[in-house]
Parts: structure tokens; sequence; C-alpha cells
């Protein structure tokens, strides 16, 4: 058991009494009142020690032996007993100071898992450190543009913002404590109106090892270096902590997020509902998701979007080079800005409206040479962005990227199977634009393009977008200048095998020129512009029949792997098209050609003329036609037989046919009779060409039996302007040539 200091002085004066009036001598005396004197003044302080010392030696003054010396060494006991008592008395009061801190601390550490959130952990640290602040206050600080914002504060202060230039931002700045012991003597302090202070303590609070807010404690009375110590070691545990709710948090929103697009259907849909959860979690405006499509950034989803001008942003979308869309595309850099205006690339709309802060992140594409997609949110007002913000919007993207892809693929599927429907439902040669507009929106990189189709032989241009389709469709391509313009060579194009080619690795123009008129691919085709091309060969059974071509005018890196991949996606519509096409045609040439002669039938005449007559009636043209019937045909069967006749009639289409002139389209209409169509033909060239058909005709003959022929001629339009009335005059025509025994009669 150990004896309070109070009672051993009060115990020391008696004992020395008693000594002294039991009679015993000065030696045994004099020390007891010196512990009496000693205690004292180590208890409370040097005065109190000379006033003990001065009680001793008057209660000496009666017993014998007393003198100076005796009153000298109780002052010295004073004096010793003071100058060590000093230090304990510090130490005692110290240690209590630290314990009662040390339970604050404490029981604010013990407090700091029940908050919920960043923001609510940050706005409970003065409440809990309040009375460590006792005489001055204890406040949190976030950045603003410009300086500090108060989040919280005890007791209330007089003042929302401070500058930068305070040992609150010198803090934030170097990431370390800084504590003033007087700030009197520092010219950066920053006085809070209200308030006297001695000492200041700005203490960082991190996120992920960045600064994100000060803890700042100022008081009248110094901080002991246990206590700065203590302080330094809870804001690195709140830095702990806001990294734990931080990692929460993220958590909580990638799997919100996932939720979300998992639960889209299509892609506008997804990037809606991700704009919204971003931005709202961030605390920010507004966002799109942008989507390069050629030379254009089209807005896939946006959110929080009010102004009128920023609307028909989203409507037309962004030109080639425009915005930090752009940017971030090109570069594949994400750009994180808080003084919009300044950048290189703005959008007018925005700068006027006095945007400043924005972020934009490329969206990864699986397989892309760059991300064809691009995120960005921002607000009016200036922001400053931390660390852990960039790190999550990074991680948003790459989540926003995968989500994407999932559906990107399904759209491709859905795009092809309808392309499948309306091969069942439609005439084939109206899916040929069809089956290019929904490659050039599928295929990443793709601006305009073109589709060319195996005919007799030669490809021929049958769809085109970006270019003059009318003027193309007069060039036609061998298989070899395909194969030139290909690139890869015949096995590879007979495998479907799409090739890439760049402007900065090939001379496209020069290769067009190689394989068509320079004339003609440098204006319709736009040779001259083209940066990059995809071309797709269409193979079916060993035999390409077909090339699309997918272009950009931009940008030579525009097509990558992710390109190649979806292309193929088009391979099997195109070829099956093309194979039903081809099925249908020989059906229907089946259906509209003469077995024996290989000409066209009555039925082929009938539609060949109806669409000549509507050119000729739409572009003011002459149209002429023949109707022929042989004289002699009739001896030959019946003196020679059936067969005969029919060689005669074999022999007459390929003497037609000899005769026959460019444009010029034969037919038999049935027995012995045939016709001939004249296309931008006037009624002389007709009668020319009548003629020597008829002396054609006339060289015919079998075992000396030779062939005539009756020849009526029409033209439209001074004989008729309808089939009827110039089928009704040529057919008269040919009975006043076969009773007046001429061969033609116009």
């Amino acid at each position: 058991m150990v004896l309070p200091y109070p009672l051993i002085a009060a115990g020391s004066l008696l004992l020395g009494l008693l000594v002294g009036l039991l009679g015993y001598s000065d030696p045994y005396i004099l020390p007891w009142f010196m512990v009496f004197t000693a205690t004292t003044a180590s208890l409370y302080g040097l005065g109190w020690g000379v006033v003990a010392a001065a009680l001793s030696a008057l209660l000496l003054l009666p017993f014998p032996g007393f003198s100076p010396v005796a009153l000298a060494l109780l002052l010295l006991a004073a004096y010793l007993a003071h100058d060590l008592g000093r230090n304990l008395r510090q130490a005692q009061h110290r240690a209590r100071a630290l314990a009662q801190g040390q339970r604050l601390l404490a029981e604010a550490l013990e407090a700091l898992p029940q908050a919920e959130s960043r923001q609510a952990l940050l706005q409970s640290l003065p409440e809990r450190l309040a009375a460590l602040g006792e005489g001055g206050h204890v406040g949190v600080w976030v950045p603003s543009p410009g300086g500090f914002r108060l989040l919280a504060s005890v007791p209330p202060l007089g003042l929302s913002e401070i500058p930068e230039r305070g040992l609150v931002g010198r803090a934030f700045r170097q990431g370390e404590p800084v504590h003033v012991p007087d700030v009197r003597q520092e010219p950066a302090y920053l006085g809070v109106p209200g308030h006297q202070a001695l000492a200041e303590l700005a203490l960082p609070l991190k996120r992920r090892g960045e600064p994100v807010a000060v803890l700042n404690l100022e008081r009248a009375h110094p901080f002991a270096p246990e206590e700065v110590e203590g302080l330094i070691r809870f804001a690195q545990a709140v830095s702990l902590q806001l990294d734990r709710l931080s990692d929460l948090e993220d958590r909580r929103l990638l799997a919100e997020l996932s939720e979300r697009l998992q639960s889209a259907s299509r892609l506008e849909e997804a990037g809606h509902k991700a704009l919204a959860l971003v931005v709202q979690a961030l605390g920010l405006e507004s966002g799109a998701l942008w989507e390069v499509r050629g030379a254009r950034m089209e807005a896939l989803a946006s959110f929080g979007v009010e102004e009128e001008s920023l609307k028909a942003v989203l409507r037309q979308g962004l030109p080639y080079g425009m915005g930090l869309a752009w940017q971030v595309y090109e570069t594949g850099s994400p750009l994180f800005t808080a003084r919009y205006a300044e950048e290189a690339r703005v959008v007018p709309a925005l700068k006027a409206l006095g945007w400043r802060t924005f972020a934009a992140l490329p969206v990864p594409s699986p397989k892309a040479p760059r991300s064809r997609r691009v995120l960005v949110v921002g607000q009016r007002a200036e922001r400053l962005w931390c660390k852990g913000e960039v790190e999550l919007l990074l991680l948003i993207s790459r989540t926003l990227g995968l989500g994407l892809e999932r559906l990107s693929e399904r759209a491709r599927h859905e795009g092809v199977n309808r392309l499948f429907l309306e091969l069942l439902e439609n005439p084939l040669e109206g899916l040929y634009s069809r089956v290019l507009e929904e490659a050039i929106r599928q295929v990443p990189g793709s601006e305009v393009g073109s589709l060319l189709v195996l005919e007799e032989g030669v490809y021929r241009y049958q769809a085109a977008l970006g270019y003059d389709l009318e003027a193309l469709a007069s060039v036609t391509f061998t298989p070899e200048a395909m194969l030139l313009w290909y690139g890869k060579g015949e096995a590879q194009a007979k495998e479907g095998e799409p090739r890439i080619m760049s402007l900065e690795e090939r001379d496209i123009p020069e290769v067009s020129h190689q394989t068509a008129p320079k004339e003609v691919m440098d204006t319709a085709g736009r040779a001259w512009e083209i940066q990059a091309n995809l071309c797709l060969p269409i193979p079916y059974k060993g035999e390409v029949l077909a090339y699309l071509n997918l272009d950009n005018l931009h940008d030579p890196r525009a097509f990558g792997p992710d390109s190649l991949e979806a292309a193929r996606f088009f391979a099997a519509p195109l070829a099956t098209l093309l194979h039903e096409r081809r099925t249908r045609k020989l059906l229907e040439e089946a259906a509209l050609t003469d077995p024996l002669t290989g000409l066209g039938n009555r039925r082929a005449f009938d539609r060949a003329f109806l669409e000549e007559l509507k050119r000729a009636e739409r572009y003011g043209y002459p149209l002429s036609l023949a109707v022929l019937d042989l004289k002699g045909f009739k001896q030959v069967n019946d003196r020679l037989g059936h067969a005969a006749g029919d060689l005669a009639l074999l022999k007459v289409a390929e003497a037609l046919t000899r005769e026959r002139r460019n444009g010029d389209r034969l037919f038999r209409w049935g027995g012995d009779e045939f016709a001939a169509l004249f296309p931008h033909t006037a009624k002389e060239g007709a009668i020319a060409a009548a003629f020597r058909y008829a002396r054609a005709i006339e060289g015919v003959c079998l075992q000396g039996l030779c062939l005539g022929v009756s020849i009526g001629v029409a033209t439209y339009p001074e004989d008729g302007d309808v089939p009827d009335a110039l089928l009704s005059a040529a057919d008269t025509r040919m009975y006043q040539a076969k009773a007046q025994g001429l061969a033609v009669v116009a």
C-alpha cells in the first residue's frame, strides 16, 4: 500500500514535534521537519515549500540546538524538492491529459466502423474529437476550386471556405501532418474570426494514398508531442477506414452497374442505365455515351442533358475531330479536366454554356485497335478529380465495355437474322442496299461502302452508300482486277477471308486506278478520299459471288481485328442472298426463255417491252419494235419434217443473233413469229436494222428450201404511247408486208 504524499507531509510534521517533546536531541528532530518541508515543496511548489520551512523553523525555536544552519537546510530542502517535484507534477499532468486524449481517441476509433459512407465518416470527426479542441475548434476541410470548403466543425465557424495558402493547404499539398506550436510565429496562419488559438494541427486524410480532406485542430494551449503522435495515428486509422468504405462503395457501384447492364436488351438502354447510375453516384450533372460511326460520333445514350443546344448536339453527333470524345478515341487515354474552355478540342455549345468539369474515358472494345466508344460525364462547376474517382471511373469504363460488347454481338446476330427474314419476304435486288447499310452500321470503322456482284463473268456495282451508284454502274471488273484490289490471293478470297488496306501502308488510289478507269474512280468512286478499306469476298462453292467494300474517308486506322470479326457476320447472309438470286434468276430465265432457240419468249417480250417503254417515257428517248413472221417455214415443215423445221428456227435465231446490234433485244413469240426491241432507236434506225435481219433470214436454207420474212416496224412516240397501240401498229404493218410481198413495212 502506498501512502499519499499529503499524509506523509503531515505525519513527518507530527513525528518531528513528538520527537522534540520526548526530549530527543537536535539531530533526531530536524530530519522530520526537512521531510515535511520537502514533501510540501514537491507537491505544491517552492512558495509553499518556503512557508513550510518557515513553519518548521518556528516550531524548532523552543527546542535546544536550533541554529541558522537548520533554517538553511530547511530552505535547501524546499528548493531541491520543488525542482524535483516540478518535473513530477508536469509528468502527472501530462499523463492525465494523455490518458484523457487516448480515451477520446480510442472511443473515436471504436466508432469509425459505424460510419456507413465516406461522407458520414468525415462529418462525424469534429463531434468525436471536440474535447481535444478545447478553447479552439475541430474541423474537416475538403478541397474546392481555389481553396477548401468546410465540411463540418465543432463549434460552428463563421466562414465556409478558406484559401489554399494556409496550413490546411500545406498539409493537403504535402500529404503530411503540419503542427505549429505557436501560430503567432507562423506567417501562413489563417485566423478564424471569433476564435483565439495558440497551436494548430492539420492532418491530411487520405483515400488510396491521396489526400481527400484535412482534419484541422486549433486550441489555446499547446499540443503535447504524445497528443500529436496520437492524432497522427488516428488520422491514419481514418484513412484506412476511408479506403475500406471506398472499396465497399466501389464494389456496390460496380455490382449494380453489372446488374443494370445485364438487364438491358439494347445498347441504348444499357448506356442510359449506366449513365444514370454513374452520374448520380459521383454527384455530377450529366453524361453521354458516344460511339464512333465513320466520320461522326453518335450518342448511344445520355442522361441529365436539359439544354436544347446540347440536345441538338446529341441528335446531330460530333463531327470528326470535335470535342474531348474524339481526342480520347485518337489517343486511347482518359482525360480529366476542370477547365474545359482551355482545352484544345471543345464543343462550342458546351463552351458557350460555361461547362467546366469533364471526365472522358475510352470504353474498351475487345480486339479493337482503339476504343470505339467513349464515356463522358461532367458538370458546370469546377471540380477537382481525385485519384480515387479516376480509378473508379476507369473500372466503370471497363465494366461498361464488357457489358456493351455482349449487346453488340447480340445486335449483330439480330441484324443478320432480320436480313434472312427480309430475304424470304422481299425482292432480292432490293436487299443489296439493306445488306450494305446493315454492314456499315455494324462493322466498326465503316463510313461508306459498296457491293460488287458477279454477273455474266464480270463484277458490277449493285449497291453503294456514299458513292454515285449511277455513275459506277457503267464500270465492270474482271475477276483478275478484283483479286488485284483484294490483294490476298485467290485461295483466301474463296475462303471468304476479309482484308484491311490502310493509306498508311498502301497507296489506295493507285491500286484503284489499276482496276478501273481513273476518271470514274476519282469522281464517282472517291478513291482519293479513302483512308482505309475493308474488303470482304463472298464465296459460294468455290466461286466468289461478290465483294463487299467498307470504307472510311477520315481515319487510316479506322479498321481493326474487331472490324474483321464483325464483317464475317455478313458473309453468310450475302452468300445465301446471292445464291438465292442466282437460282431465282436461272428459274426466271428458264420461264422467260424459248427452249429451242434460247431467245426470250413472248412472256419475256411483254416484260421487257413494258420496262423499255417506261424508260423511254421517263428519259424522253425513242423506242422501236419489230414483229417478224417467217415465209416458207410451213413448206420446210411439211416437206422435210418437224425436226428440219426446228433446225430452221434454230438457224434463224443464230442469224438474228449474229446481226444483233449492241442494245437490241430479240424474242421468239412462238411458232414462226419473232420480235425485236430497239431501245434509243428512231424509226430510220429500226428500219435499217429490220432490213439487215431480213437479209440474214433470207440466207437460211435447208435442202434447197430458203426462208423469207415479213417485218412490221412501229416507233414510240409517233406510232403510239401505250403498248397495245404500238403492238397493233407493228402487227398491222407486218401483215401489210406479207400481203404486198415486201420484207419490211414501217
